[in-house]
């Protein structure tokens, strides 16, 4: 009796699952990914060794080649706050509650008081034309704008602290707010000394200073 033959076909995979499960991973990294703004300066900082990166929750100071200090703070909320805080201290600054959302998302800047209705009101295009001609923030002792913005910013990232019910042990380790100098490789250290000297008027001892890691990547050195 032979021996039956069994039929012959091609072996076969259903990809459904795989096209499905890349289509989720897709829509996730969309909705999970955090654009960074475009920033108004670029810096070249110095390189270094150290291989601490920066903290998410940071007030940043940055100082391009010709001395000019642009500002930043970590979050959305505190941001708002921060202005809010800015508009009681200097009541001649008038901002819409469009230019406060704008404001909220914007990323660093380094427009004086005086122009920053006319730069939030711009688009893209007119901001990064204001951020060329820009003087930076005013760290002048007549005019220490940089001194009001680290002022309002703590104040405005402690008081959405205690919204989000953060108690003082949470303050103190991964969840506060930490401070950071981004300097050009090039600047004048008297320059950044002044930014320094004005931390330590708001009895600010302990901050990082911004370098970069050999592959790239912005890192910082604890300095106090």
């Amino acid at each position: 009796m032979p021996k039956p033959k069994m039929p012959k076909s091609a072996p076969s995979l259903d990809m459904t699952p795989m096209v499905d499960l890349g289509f989720l991973l897709v829509t996730f990294f969309i909705l999970t990914a955090k654009f960074r703004p475009n920033e108004p300066v670029l810096v070249d900082t110095p390189s270094s060794t150290s291989e601490l990166l920066l903290p998410e929750k940071i007030m940043l100071v940055t100082i391009d080649q010709d001395g000019r200090v642009f500002f930043d703070i970590h979050g959305k909320d505190v941001r708002k706050e921060m202005l809010k805080g800015m508009i009681e201290r200097h009541p001649e600054l008038k901002v819409s509650e469009d230019q406060t959302k704008r404001f909220s998302v914007m990323g660093m800047f380094g427009m004086d008081l005086a122009n920053l209705s006319n730069y939030l009101n711009a688009d893209e295009s007119t901001r990064a034309k204001m951020d060329q001609l820009t003087k930076g923030i005013p760290t002048d002792s007549l005019k220490n704008e940089l001194s009001d913005w680290i002022q309002e910013g703590y104040e405005a990232f402690m008081i959405d602290a205690q919204n989000k019910g953060m108690s003082v042990e949470d303050l103190r380790g991964d969840e506060g707010l930490r401070y950071a100098i981004k300097a050009d490789g090039s600047t004048d250290y008297e320059k950044i000394e002044k930014v320094i000297d004005i931390f330590r008027e708001k009895n600010i001892f302990q901050f990082n200073m911004v370098t970069t890691l050999e592959a790239g990547v912005d890192i910082a050195a604890e300095s106090e």
